[in-house]
């Protein structure tokens, strides 16, 4: 039997013909289900434009395991997104059919079935020409993702946030883990390597052969250091120049922030980047040819205040508004 009671009903916000966020001014931001911005589910939309997928996934971390919550911490923290976005003057969900697609379900004791399975998944989307904000997880995902873009658009320019490089050969002979996606993306023609690059990359390294190895693929590194040097507006200035207008696949990792900022994640390094930089960062970028994103290495269980969990949903919310950004144009 259907109980239907005002109080058990979850009014949302109807823009652009659009289905939105739950009202807030009718349920609280701290009630009802916690989807990415209070946005519907994929199952409640007749079309999608922008599917948020979450990925359950772990498996390929190094050091600090707990990135498998990190979609659910994101959603949790997402609640206090708003419609309208000032920073860009756009509202994403009223330009945009929105939704949460829920979570992957892959397996997490078979890194490569995991990967398989998330290609599948992601390819789907690609396929049918629906744009994916993708939150995860560790960065071992970003490699089936990047195969799914490449499928439809083909090789793809990629601009990589991140503390590190993720362009090593192995750990303990595996080829799948979080710091080895770009590499095999370089090695199975994904990337169009005239136009790759890291941003935000600082730290020690194993030896001065990682960074030989990476130019040798293609990347270009603005380091954290460039960031804070030459500031965000020629950071953004030269990444404009590199990708151009091919379609480009944009990949961040949390910890591309100083831990003062994102200290739940796995593999922190000082001397990051602030929150305000790499938004600021993506809100110059809009004008570039977005086909995929990903936001990775969220571990709650490592956070504080969800310091983290704020920052990336925050981060995810600004890739929204870049699609919605390109579909305006």
């Amino acid at each position: 039997m259907k109980i239907h009671h005002p109080a058990l009903q979850t009014p949302r916000i109807i823009e652009g013909g659009h289905l939105g966020p739950i009202d807030s001014s009718l349920m609280p931001r701290f009630a009802g289900p916690a989807t990415f911005a209070r946005l519907p589910r994929l199952d409640e939309v007749e079309r999608v434009d922008v599917a948020v997928m979450g990925v359950p996934f772990d498996s390929g971390v190094s050091y600090r395991p707990g990135a498998r919550f990190g979609p659910a911490g994101i959603r949790e923290a997402s609640r206090l997104l708003r419609p309208y976005n000032p920073a860009g003057d756009i509202s994403p969900f009223a330009n945009l059919q929105v939704a949460d697609a829920g979570d992957a379900s892959i397996n997490p004791f078979n890194i490569v079935d995991a990967l398989d399975t998330l290609e599948q998944a992601s390819g789907e989307f690609a396929r049918s020409g629906v744009k994916l904000v993708t939150i995860g997880g560790d960065h071992t995902i970003a490699l089936p993702l990047l195969r799914s873009a490449c499928a439809v658009h083909g090789p793809v320019a990629l601009i990589h946030f991140d503390a590190h490089l993720d362009t090593w050969d192995t750990y303990f002979g595996a080829e799948y883990t979080h710091g080895t996606p770009f590499r095999r993306a370089v090695e199975e023609g994904l990337l169009d390597t005239e136009a790759i690059c890291h941003v935000g990359t600082r730290g020690p390294l194993y030896g001065h052969k990682d960074l030989e190895d990476d130019r040798r693929f293609g990347f270009g590194i603005y380091t954290s250091a460039d960031v804070f040097r030459r500031g965000v507006d020629e950071i953004i200035d030269a990444l404009r120049e590199r990708v151009g207008n091919r379609p480009v696949y944009v990949s961040i990792d949390i910890d591309v922030l100083d831990p003062a900022h994102a200290p739940g994640t796995g593999t922190p390094e000082a001397g990051g980047l602030t929150s305000r930089e790499l938004l600021e960062i993506l809100r110059g970028l809009t004008r570039l040819n977005l086909v995929g994103a990903d936001v990775v290495e969220v571990a709650p269980a490592y956070d504080h205040a969800e310091i983290t969990s704020i920052a990336a949903s925050h981060i995810a919310y600004e890739l929204v508004c870049w699609y919605a950004h390109l579909a305006a144009q």
